[in-house]
């Protein structure tokens, strides 16, 4: 594994960190600990022949079940051997048998996992049936049976064990993989040449990450208890010191000697703790590694052009001190810093930046749709010239708000035809009949351009094209006449004839109904074509507010210069030449 990984500072030097997962893992308290006793279990198992006070098999039968003192911290047993000598050696014989168990899961149910997931086809339907087989198996009986029949060793039972629960590892990976191998991320490295070898080691392995670390250590656990318990019943090598056979004859001397009972199960209790507890902080330590190190910085106040203190309150919506955040209040990271956004009725106002600039997470705000995590930490939404709450905004949502979100074609629910996407909420917020209501979808399909209103009615989303889509979602959010509408990159994915003609569509629904219509997009080519003011935004900030006249001639701020630089060639916009035609 590799221990490094890079943070870029709010200089945009990247600087390199170091440190392995254990090392994070031991800056948690709980890893810590649990790992302190982890390295003492080890060094005890490890230098047994040194540090015990005696042999494993040297004894004293003038001194039986003894509880302790004289030369035996912990008493004897009934051999005279010393209890805490038993459980020192008994760490290396109980640690042995749960790594045996431990390792055959994970070389048998990773690697299987990994293939099953990423490549399916026969080898997972195999693999499947196998596990299901290995899992409906009793694992109890099917040790018992393989200790009667093939071997007494307790360390041959439990590389029997680690067969019988690499299905575990099997299912977790699988189902992780499954979930990942059709990410973009994933064909992009396909395209490069990127073999899949070095795919599943490279881009797929780290997803299951965390979810493996955690099964060892419930794996690990079940070993030592397990082991403990097939001695307890008397199964194991009465030649081995371990903690399973001291319960054991603690257990069949309970009223004469209970403190046998007591160590060993301390031991147990707390080594079976430790691994669940340091488990969990190795996989904190590798969330916190694949997590961006240091949140780049929002740019200096000084910096934002003097065009975005606003003169006056948009009649319809206006955003004063909007600042968002995600975490808890310890710590939260800051998306949006206090920015002002004005929409009168009637204009069509652009809010632009590069990918992550906060541009989709003003709208959620205003629209009371944002992720899990994230939230307002401050300023004030008004709508009509009035604060409104999270649950007024979310009441308005179909009927005074609509919204066109990007990739229409995962915003229609494929277990329900068109016509009955655009039918309920017309009927919810029309409080239409249901034949009015149909008559209306239509118009509307009609409206947006969509040829055959009829059959897209009855058709599903699967049925239709991405443009199609795009139409049909912008005839949903129109449906109700709301007095905003939010559409957030409703041209991306589409070939620019499409997006010509969803820019037009746009612009002559929000003329017919006098809606205030606000476009996030990265696009200044959407901008040119259909706005009348735009807000450009980096870093959770807006640097800079004009009329889109203006603003293509002369920008203020070096951040829209050099977006503009980077987007245009210097030509008129469609809608500039339309304008120049009809002269």
């Amino acid at each position: 594994m590799t221990n490094e990984f890079t943070a870029v500072l709010p200089t945009g030097k990247p600087t390199r960190k170091r440190g392995s997962v254990v090392v994070r893992a031991l800056r948690n308290p709980a890893g810590f600990v649990a790992g302190i006793i982890i390295a003492l279990v080890l060094l005890a198992a490890l230098l047994a022949d040194v540090i015990a006070p005696y042999g494993a098999h040297e004894s004293d039968l003038s001194r039986l079940f003894e509880r302790g003192g004289d030369g035996h911290l912990l008493g004897t047993d009934g051999a005279g051997r010393d209890v805490f000598s038993l459980l020192i050696y008994g760490a290396r014989s109980s640690l042995i048998g749960a790594a045996i168990a431990v390792g055959v899961s994970i070389v048998t149910g990773v690697p299987t996992g990994l293939i099953a997931g990423f490549y399916g086809r026969w080898f997972d339907q195999v693999g499947t049936w196998v596990s299901s087989a290995i899992l409906a198996l009793p694992g109890i009986v099917v040790l018992l049976a393989f200790r009667a029949s093939v071997s007494t060793s307790m360390w041959a039972a439990m590389l029997v064990f680690g067969v019988l629960l690499a299905p575990s590892f099997f299912v977790l990976v699988r189902a992780a993989v499954r979930a990942v191998r059709n990410e973009l991320y994933v064909d992009a490295a396909r395209v490069t040449g990127v073999s899949d070898a070095r795919i599943i080691s490279r881009h797929v392995l780290t997803i299951v990450r965390a979810p493996i670390v955690i099964q060892a250590a419930m794996v690990a656990a079940l070993g030592l208890m397990i082991q403990a318990g097939l001695e307890f019943l008397g199964l194991g090598d009465r030649d081995t010191a371990s903690w399973g056979q001291t319960l054991n004859e603690g257990f069949q001397n309970i009223y004469r000697a209970d403190h046998l009972i007591l160590w060993p199960g301390i031991a147990l209790g707390i080594t079976i703790a430790a691994f669940a507890l340091f488990a969990n902080a190795v996989r904190d330590a590798l969330d916190a590694a694949d997590a961006p190190r240091t949140a780049p910085a929002p740019p200096a106040a000084s910096s934002v052009d003097p065009s975005v203190v606003p003169t006056s309150t948009g009649d319809l919506v206006s955003i004063r001190g909007l600042r968002i955040a995600y975490g808890s209040a310890d710590d939260a990271t800051q998306v949006v810093h206090g920015i002002d956004l004005d929409i009168d009725r009637g204009k069509v106002v652009g809010l632009v930046g590069e990918s992550g600039s906060g541009k989709t997470q003003t709208a959620l705000a205003l629209l009371g749709l944002l992720p899990d995590g994230g939230r307002i930490t401050n300023g004030t939404i008004s709508i009509d010239g009035k604060s409104t709450t999270l649950a007024q905004r979310i009441s308005m949502l179909g009927s005074d708000i609509g919204y066109i979100p990007q990739e229409p074609m995962s915003n229609l629910d494929p277990a329900f035809t068109i016509g009955s996407q655009l039918i309920e909420p017309i009927r919810r917020h029309l409080k239409t009949g249901r034949h009015e209501a149909e008559a209306r979808a239509l118009a509307l399909l009609e409206r947006v351009g969509i040829p055959e209103p009829e059959r897209v009615m009855r058709s599903y989303p699967h049925q239709i094209s991405g443009g199609m889509a795009q139409r049909v979602l912008i005839a949903g959010a129109v449906a109700c006449e709301p007095r905003l509408l939010i559409a957030d990159e409703p041209t991306t994915a589409l070939d620019v004839t499409i997006q010509a003609e969803i820019l037009d569509l746009l612009r002559d629904l929000q003329q017919e109904h006098g809606m205030g219509l606000l476009i996030v997009t990265h696009n200044f080519g959407v901008v040119a074509d259909i706005c009348d003011e735009v807000y450009v935004m980096q870093m959770g900030m807006i640097l800079e507010h004009q009329a889109v006249g203006e603003l293509f001639v002369r920008p203020r701020h070096e951040y829209t210069k050099a977006l503009l630089g980077a987007s245009l060639e210097g030509g008129p916009s469609r809608r500039q030449r339309e304008k120049e035609q009809l002269r």
